[in-house]
């Protein structure tokens, strides 16, 4: 199972994934899964472990077979549920590349101030270039984009976009992958093109930056205050583990203060 969906994953954008390979998965959980070990807070299933997921190296305990969440879709969502009023009224909401786990909650909650957008998802309603967005001056108490500057031209300027469209005090959470060793100075080379020296250099064939320790830094350049939120220290050892978080994993937001 393992090698078959790092096959996939590594030549198929998660993007079109998703749209065609849930039955198959939630068969596979409900046939090889079932259990009651682990439950993932976005969609609440019960499994004796999450499927494998990784494109070269594969992590165990990661995807949600029901919802199709991984670690950090779960570490995001409880903290919108626990730590922030995202579900407790209707907010206005811009979702960047969305993911499928997310959706049909949000949708639900925020009905039309939920919108999702991205320059080619399949998924979005609105189609956008993220380093000009077609949205008015402080429109959004909350922007996601989540695992989507690594991909962009220009990581500073879709900051600073986002930051725009943020209505004062609004937020935004921002993650990205870091690789280990983590440099101190984020690397960036538009000259290296070839999808095998990317995947080697920066961790996957379509990123164009491998994050550093200097991530928060780029933030205030953007114009945003950053927030690194330690949750899975919060929620402890046990609670990480039943729902598939991984250890450590920092959440970043940025936050419009002006």
């Amino acid at each position: 199972m393992k090698y078959l969906i790092s096959f996939l994953i590594r030549f198929v954008p998660r993007k079109y994934l998703q749209l065609v390979s849930g039955w198959g998965l939630k068969v596979v959980g409900f046939v090889l899964y079932r259990g009651n070990t682990v439950q993932c807070p976005v969609c609440n299933h019960r499994y004796r472990e999450f499927l494998p997921y990784g494109r070269i190296s594969v992590r165990k305990n990661a995807l949600c077979p029901n919802c199709l969440s991984l670690e950090r879709h779960r570490l995001i969502f409880v903290y919108l549920k626990n730590e922030t009023d995202f579900f407790t009224s209707k907010k206005s909401v811009l979702h960047i590349a969305p993911e499928l786990c997310f959706m049909k909650q949000f949708e639900a909650k925020h009905g039309d101030t939920y919108i999702t957008a991205d320059i080619e998802s399949p998924l979005a309603k609105v189609k956008m270039d993220i380093h000009e967005m077609p949205f008015a001056d402080k429109q959004f108490d909350y922007v996601l984009c989540n695992h989507v500057l690594e991909h962009v031209r220009d990581d500073i300027q879709a900051m600073q976009e986002i930051k725009r469209v943020l209505k004062p005090g609004g937020q935004a959470i921002l993650q990205v992958p870091f690789f280990n060793p983590i440099p101190e100075k984020t690397f960036e080379d538009p000259s290296i093109t070839d999808k095998r020296e990317r995947e080697k250099i920066f961790g996957q064939d379509d990123h164009v930056r491998k994050y550093g320790n200097d991530y928060p830094d780029r933030m205030k350049q953007a114009g945003l205050t950053p927030d690194l939120i330690h949750l899975t220290e919060k929620l402890g050892k046990e609670k990480c583990f039943t729902f598939g978080l991984a250890k450590g994993e920092i959440l970043y937001t940025g936050k419009n203060l002006s």
